[in-house]
């Protein structure tokens, strides 16, 4: 049974509100949502993951255009995390997620 989700995400909330006004035209110019499915769909995949698997994996976006999304697919009660914590590349523990 396939589940549907509202992926929808308010622009005001992709940029700070006293940020300048090339953080509001920045946000519009992207499709959060999009890059939501993605992230969340790597981290089906993946199974079990931390933040530095998901990223690899998308080689052709920013560190933060990735991150960012894991607050939202968390709110959205897409992903959970597992309560586990794992070395990343630099050698500091970064919690484990994957997808509900």
């Amino acid at each position: 049974m396939e589940m549907e989700f509202d992926f929808e995400a308010p622009v005001v909330r992709l940029y700070r509100r006293d940020g300048p006004d090339t953080s509001r035209e920045a946000a519009e110019s992207i499709d959060p949502t999009r890059l939501e499915r993605m992230v969340l769909e790597m981290i089906r995949e993946l199974g079990p993951c931390i933040s530095d698997e998901v990223r690899e994996r998308f080689g052709g976006f920013s560190y933060s255009s990735i991150t960012a999304r894991y607050r939202g697919l968390l709110d959205k009660g897409l992903v959970r995390l597992t309560g586990e914590r794992r070395p990343g590349r630099s050698g500091r523990n970064q919690r484990e997620m994957e997808a509900k």
